[in-house]
């Protein structure tokens, strides 16, 4: 099926979801590892107007954002190893991207902001609202083992975050949302899914995730004028 290439660094979740979609798809690729402080020219002409990762490119044509990727690599290699990962009911394939949004949107942003919200008011505010949307998906996961059923699908590699990222930035925040007790569907789903293969032969050291989101938690509470 041609040439694939990855733009990506190992640290990014949105990233993440990339490789796990093409190691279950069983697509040979080529990882082009990306420093973000110094971005490359081949990012920037693939991706002119976020100029962000990550970006898949296919026989030398640039597809860029997560979740457009990963419905690109399902629709292009859909026999691969037999393995769809958006539901093929056209309701069912329409509400994995409803939920698809709804984590990138609601759920990412506000645990983002209970991370970096300063101490009192403001945080429990913050993380009343993160654990409001996680309490959405807990409903959503209650009584199966994935999202798409029996196996890994779309929505399970978009919310693969919670399953590794989230406990780093639960340390960086001082605060803690997820466990067995609070939200037990969603803490036994991430169980499922860290050590599922490929899943669990992606993830990137620990230590250089703290690194990557401590630099962007204290950039924000720099400019609010907070440590």
């Amino acid at each position: 099926m041609g040439e694939v290439k990855l733009i990506a660094t190992h640290e990014s979740f949105p990233c993440a979801r990339i490789e796990w979609s093409l190691k279950i798809k069983g697509v040979e690729y080529e990882y082009l590892k990306e420093d973000l402080s110094n971005k490359s020219d081949l990012l920037i002409e693939s991706n002119p107007v976020h100029k962000k990762v990550p970006v898949l490119i296919h026989n030398g044509k640039p597809i860029a954002e997560s979740l457009v990727i990963l419905e690109y690599i399902d629709e292009t290699w859909k026999d691969n190893n037999n393995h769809l990962l958006l539901p093929q009911d056209p309701y069912d394939r329409a509400l994995a991207r409803f939920w698809a949004r709804f984590i990138d949107e609601k759920c990412v942003m506000s645990v983002w902001q209970a991370c970096v919200a300063q101490q009192g008011e403001e945080k429990e505010k913050a993380v009343e609202a993160a654990l409001e949307t996680l309490s959405l998906l807990e409903n959503q996961i209650k009584g199966k083992k994935f999202f798409g059923g029996e196996k890994i699908g779309y929505l399970d590699i978009v919310a693969g975050w919670l399953s590794y990222w989230l406990s780093v930035l639960e340390e960086l925040g001082e605060i803690e949302l997820v466990n067995a007790e609070r939200f037990p569907f969603l803490h036994e789903w991430a169980n499922n899914f860290i050590n599922t293969s490929p899943i669990k032969d992606c993830i990137p050291p620990r230590e250089d995730v703290l690194a990557y989101f401590s630099f962007g938690i204290n950039y924000v509470r720099s400019m609010h004028g907070t440590q």
